[in-house]
């Protein structure tokens, strides 16, 4: 029996494909593995018997990656389940800033109760005319799941797309448009575009990566978007442009007190991923994670952990092993394994930076004894026996 602990409300839809081996908790303590939204784990305290966390969305900058992985906790997260309803808001964030739709909505709000409303808006509609987003250039920075979907739309709308990524993914690459345009230098989209919208994760690298001097290089008439995450632009900087007119808009989904009320931005309420098909979606694909992860071992859409698919466990057992990924230590294991008599059928290892997991098929169950040497080893955080 696996226990399992939610620590934001989770999507019943994706609850109810958990099978009857597994139990809700409402204990931290007892859980072996955990969902999550938007709870920040950092201070939590968290329990040796704690195997996994399922982040039901793409950002897990509330969970503590470093210290799951010291403690080899395998932390999850859901990339391109939500991509859709962020898409949908991006495409909804460039028309608005450009046709004056916020701010005729609120100057109709403040006439409420006027009988000749009808004959005020013909002479005030002037004030809030705009331009469309068809012909017009969108530079697009991150062509992840989210990206690509961005991208992929705004061709269909009359867009002419440029979009900036270093490290794209083969299966992004498969899914993008052949009219999109690949530039190889930020300054191309910061010069060229009437659009730019970043969609990439909030790294030490990418902190402010939007700064005083990218805004320089951008139109004065450029209208940026931000649904990724507010720090990865430098909104004091932002606001400075808006004022001195280097900057027509500012769209963020992040409210905070440097931008909310601030002239020239329009700010939503972190509304990206929040639409039910993303909340199903998310919840589902996180269950799905674990699900394949407690039972089988394998790894999927981890953060912090290598990507690790041995298919189902076929033998009499199969212990997996999260290790440093230093040199010999697989030798380590099969002396261990070995010399307790047990034959290793297969073996699978993978590595990600610092980080190695190993996982044993055996042909039979391994002793008490081989498990504890297999824990002191230097270098080993965890060792699961998965079947």
């Amino acid at each position: 029996m696996f226990y399992y602990h939610c620590l934001n409300p989770i999507a019943d839809v994706g609850l109810n494909t958990f099978t009857e081996n597994y139990e809700r908790t409402e204990s931290v303590s007892d859980a072996d593995c955990i969902l999550v939204r938007s709870a920040k784990m950092h201070d939590m305290e968290l329990p040796d018997r704690l195997q996994a966390i399922a982040r039901a969305g793409a950002g897990v900058n509330n969970i503590p990656l470093d210290k799951c992985t010291e403690k080899g906790i395998v932390v999850f997260n859901t990339p391109g389940a939500n991509a859709n309803g962020v898409k949908e808001l991006v495409i909804a964030g460039m028309l608005y800033a450009s046709r004056g739709i916020v701010e005729g909505i609120e100057w109709i709000e403040d006439q409420t109760g006027d009988p000749d409303i009808a004959k005020a808006t013909e002479k005030q509609k002037k004030q809030y005319s705009g331009t469309e987003i068809s012909g017009k250039n969108l530079g697009i920075i991150g062509l992840g799941a989210i990206g690509v979907q961005v991208a992929n739309a705004a061709t269909h709308l009359g867009m002419e797309v440029y979009g900036y990524d270093p490290y794209i993914s083969v299966d992004a690459a498969w899914h993008l448009s052949r009219s999109i345009h690949h530039v190889h230098k930020l300054e191309d989209i910061y010069a060229n575009c009437d659009y730019i919208t970043i969609h990439v994760p909030l790294l030490n690298s990418t902190r402010h990566m939007i700064d005083a001097d990218a805004i320089s290089k951008m139109k004065s008439t450029a209208i940026l978007l931000n649904f990724a995450r507010d720090e990865l632009v430098d909104e004091e900087a932002v606001i400075v442009a808006l004022k001195e007119g280097r900057l027509r808009k500012y769209v963020s989904d992040f409210p905070n007190p440097t931008t909310v009320g601030a002239e020239g931005c329009i700010v939503t309420p972190h509304l990206g991923a929040s639409t039910e098909e993303s909340e199903d979606n998310c919840a589902v694909a996180a269950v799905k994670a674990l699900r394949e992860f407690m039972e089988n071992g394998n790894i999927w859409n981890s953060v912090n952990c290598p990507s690790l698919d041995a298919g189902r466990p076929e033998r009499e057992s199969r212990i997996q092993i999260f290790h440093k990924n230093t040199a010999n230590m697989l030798h380590k294991f099969t002396a261990a394994v070995g010399g307790a008599g047990i034959n290793i059928a297969a073996l699978n290892s993978q590595s990600k930076g610092d980080i190695a997991v190993s996982i044993l098929d055996l042909d039979s169950k391994p002793s008490e004894e081989a498990i504890e040497l297999l824990k002191k080893y230097d270098g080993v955080l965890r060792v699961r026996i998965v079947k």
